[in-house]
């Protein structure tokens, strides 16, 4: 949060982009411990607690709840009222998107998403995907690698171009995390 997320995004795609660079030379073998360090820093790097970890009001302003970390919108978290009609759009004269106080909802001309839940619980989280289901996710930009796509303002285009090396440690860091419940919404289609 304290960090311009578009900034950020920008770093993130160029380290991205020279790793993606470095890919075709033989990838390390790695520990299971080194893995999901690396995929924590990817994770922390990557800014993803910024919009799929609820967040505390702090002297800093807002931060990642340490105890929600990762596990996405709060189910029944209610919603403030949207904007008035006509102030979203793709117009330089309108909004493009505007945001709940966690960053974990985001309303734009593509409707309402919600930030997924990306902790191994099994039921409501990504505790029962597989690495090749996260890696086509990404890759594809659509849910499980063959569903809806995902919505903004997941960087995926960003992300996809990591390295399949990069995107198995982040797989492992998220697997590695404590799973917490929480049944996220689907998208709500615009009006």
């Amino acid at each position: 949060m304290r960090n311009n997320h578009v900034v950020r995004c920008f770093v993130a795609f160029a380290a991205a982009s020279f790793a993606a660079g470095q890919a075709g030379a033989a990838e390390p073998k790695e520990s299971s411990k080194e893995q999901i360090k690396r995929g924590e820093y990817l994770v922390i790097f990557g800014g993803c607690n910024d919009c799929h970890s609820p967040k505390l009001m702090t002297p800093k302003g807002p931060q990642p709840d340490p105890a929600r970390l990762l596990s996405g919108y709060q189910a029944n978290a209610p919603l403030p009222p949207p904007p008035p009609a006509g102030t979203i759009g793709p117009n330089p004269n309108q909004w493009a998107a505007v945001i709940n106080a966690d960053f974990t909802a985001w309303l734009g001309p593509w409707g309402v998403s919600y930030a997924a839940n990306l902790t191994p619980d099994t039921a409501t989280g990504i505790g029962g995907w597989t690495v090749d289901q996260f890696i086509q996710t990404i890759r594809t930009g659509k849910h499980l690698g063959v569903g809806r796509p995902i919505l903004p303002p997941m960087p995926v285009d960003n992300i996809a171009v990591l390295s399949e090396r990069d995107l198995r440690a982040m797989f492992a860091y998220l697997k590695s995390i404590k799973a917490i419940k929480n049944q996220v919404p689907p998208p709500t289609p615009p009006k």
